[in-house]
Order: structure tokens, then sequence, then C-alpha cells
């Protein structure tokens, strides 16, 4: 049978999530169908989900095609009325065999999309690899309970619930017998992971359970964190687990306190430079990469500035920099707006120290050797997630790489 295709934008969740859709697709005989899982944390992102909605017809007159993810949750009508879209599913229903069966592909889309809120539990999805990928995902959580001013995103995927840690160690197991080396846990909010499972385990017990139960896994590695939740057991994992990555990407925002308030986030900037100071006296060797809004409503000259200082006090290396977009059903939406040039501009500032951050940690790495997850063409990871240029090892494979130098985005490296 043909594989179906899927298209996914966003999150690494989403990414794990589409292998599940692609396997349930298939059970249901759709083999032929393009599968688009959409994200929706920016007007953008959508934008490039409808985009590829419309390429994806062109060039597959015939097949069906079913849209799915956090876009198609929170405004499934849009979606349903493009002529070229099939079916709808909403983030719930995009994860069972049944919800791809008996849609009519001849007339109008049929959405088929319940009360994402009205979810309860998730399931850690048993899948035995990920295609084309040489590290695996596992859900560990979805969904959120924090209502943040900017972030549609708990109306696409619910409150937060989380997987039992039977079912997480079980599917690791599941991955490394197929060969994976490194795991990776994601979720929406995956520091609040346990709060509403039997003794409420924290994410850091669930750390040291998949490392004491799964020895032959080679590298855990977390997605992004929120630190003010990290609970100690995660900080003393951090210090004692060399099988923990020591790469933290943080959900930071911003680094100005007036803004963080308005973003109704639970940290100040002090509780943030105070967690990395903490983090590296544990761990001397981590890094940490961040995600950063510029433009805020409300944000002025002095309030960016705070924010771009952050940078170099925190001492981040890898940036992710959204300008921001307005959601609308968000109160930030309803907030006096930034200048969109000011946006963009600002937006530019903060990349531009992001990159001088990248270029002073490849800089610091030359004669280093650096264990190398291979993912393609000698292309990989280090422990720290950095991109490295290597020429040799097959992909899934970890090997020994010295630093040689670097080409200002990824470091260039030979056997050790």
């Amino acid at each position: 049978m043909t594989a179906a295709k899927t298209l996914t934008f966003g999150c690494r969740l989403n990414a794990l999530e589409s292998e599940v859709m692609r396997a349930r697709a298939e059970a249901a005989g759709l083999g032929d169908a393009i599968l688009v899982n959409t994200c929706a944390v920016t007007a953008e992102a959508v934008r490039q989900a409808r985009q590829a909605i419309r390429k994806a017809r062109r060039d597959n007159p015939a097949a069906p095609i079913v849209v799915s993810g956090c876009a198609a949750q929170i405004d499934p009508g849009a979606f349903a009325a493009m002529p070229e879209v099939d079916l709808v599913l909403g983030n719930g229903e995009k994860l069972t065999a049944a919800a791809y069966r008996g849609f009519d592909r001849a007339g109008e889309a049929e959405v088929r999309v319940n009360d994402i809120m009205s979810v309860r539990e998730t399931a850690g999805h048993l899948i035995g690899g990920m295609d084309g990928r040489a590290r695996a995902f596992v859900e560990v959580q979805n969904g959120c309970d924090h209502r943040c001013t900017f972030c549609i995103i708990p109306f696409g995927r619910g409150n937060s619930r989380s997987v039992p840690m039977g079912a997480v160690v079980e599917q690791i197991r599941r991955l490394v017998d197929n060969g994976y080396r490194e795991v990776v846990l994601t979720g929406v909010d995956i520091t609040s992971y346990g709060g509403d499972l039997p003794g409420r385990p924290t994410l850091g017990r669930l750390v040291r359970s998949i490392l004491r139960n799964v020895p032959a896994l080679d590298r855990l590695r977390l997605s992004s964190i929120d630190s003010i939740e990290a609970d100690e057991a995660l900080l003393a994992a951090l210090a004692e687990e060399e099988r923990l990555m020591p790469h933290l990407h943080l959900s930071l925002q911003h680094g100005d306190d007036l803004i963080l308030k308005r973003m109704k986030r639970r940290h100040l900037r002090a509780d943030a430079l105070r967690f990395v100071e903490t983090a590296r006296r544990l761990r001397p060797d981590v890094v940490f990469g961040a995600d950063l809004i510029a433009g805020f409503p409300t944000e002025d000259e002095a309030m960016f500035g705070r924010s771009l200082s952050i940078v170099g006090e925190a001492g981040l290396t890898f940036l992710h920099v959204f300008p921001f977009s307005p959601r609308p059903g968000t109160p930030a939406a309803r907030m006096p707006e930034v200048d969109r040039v000011a946006v963009k501009e600002r937006a530019a500032r903060l990349r531009a120290a992001g990159e001088a951050a990248l270029a002073r940690h490849l800089d610091g790495e030359r004669g280093a050797t650096r264990q190398v997850l291979v993912e393609r063409d000698g292309l990989g990871r280090t422990e720290h997630f950095t991109p490295a240029d290597i020429g040799f090892g097959r992909p899934g494979d970890v090997v020994a790489a010295r630093v040689i130098g670097h080409t200002g985005r990824a470091l260039l490296a030979e056997a050790a």
C-alpha cells in the first residue's frame, strides 16, 4: 500500500503526532492521503499551512487531503471552506483510525472536531520510529493549564494531561530496541508533567525512571521547558546523569518584568537568571536556548533593551525569535500594538544577538571532542544540540568527532 504523505508545521509534538496520523490513516485505507498537521502559534504559521494545502492539491489532484493540528482545531471552518480540503480533524480525532473512515470526498469538506477542553487523558502513542529522523520524540504530556495572554495553543490542545510513567518507559524501550540512540521528551508544557497523575510524579522523577529502567538508552533530551516549574529531581538529574543531554531550551519569552506580567508569565527576569546560574553550577557545560517575542503590545525601547540584554546576561546560545503576532481571542490581541516596522526591526536585532551568541559558542568549541548523533549526509548534533558537519558516519550513529572550526552556523569536525 502507498504510504500517506505528511506535511507538518510547528512543534516536535506535531512531528510525533504526524507519524501517528500516518499509521491511523493507512489503517483506515487512506494510504494515498495527504495529511496536513497545522500550527497556530502565529498567523504566519497558519498562512504557510494554507499555502501548503493549495500546493498539495495542485500537485496531487486526486489525493484526499486531511487537515488537522492546532489551527484546524481552533478554526475548523476556515479550513473546511477551502475547496482543496476533504476532511478536517480535531487534535483528538486525528489520533484515531475511525476518524479517517466514511467521509464523502465528492462533497464539501467534512468536519470532525470535538471540544478539546473535554479531553481528560492522553496516551503514549506506541510507534516503532519516526520516518527520516535519527532521533525519536516521545510524548509525555499534552495541553496547558496556563493562559499566557499571547497564546492560543491551550484552545488547540486543551488542558494539561500526562502520560503515565510506565507507558513512557515502555515506548522508549521499544524505540531503543529499534535502534534509536537518542530520545526527546516532548509535549506542550512538559515541566507541568504529572500533576494530574496518581502520586503527582514530576518531570524529574520521570527522567530518573527512564534512565534507570532503560539502561540501553544512550541519550535523553528535553524539549522546551518552563524553568519556573523545574523540580529538584530534574536539577539533580541534570547534575548527576550524563545521559541527560546538557542542553535546555527555555520558554523565556521576554526579559522585562512588566512585559512578563502583561504576558501573564509566572517568572520574572531574576527568576530566569537564577535558574541558568543554578543549572550551570550543577552542570558547568550546559547550554541554553530560549524563545523570545519581539514587539509585544506596550513594549517600548527600554523594555525591549532589557529583553535584548538578557541574551548576554543569561548566556543564551540558541534563540527562537518571534515577532509578536496577535491571535484573535487572546487578551494580548486587544492590547495597544507596537508599530509593525518597529516589531520587525526589534526581531531583527534579537536575531542578530542570537547569531552573535551562537558564534561565540562555536568559537569556544574549537579543539573539543564531542559525541555527534549523525542525522543525514554527515550532518548531526552534539550533546549540546549544536549542529555539526562531520562528513562521516551513518544516520543514527553516535560518533566521536574533534572540532576543527565552524561555518558560523555549524561546527566542522573530523573523526576523533
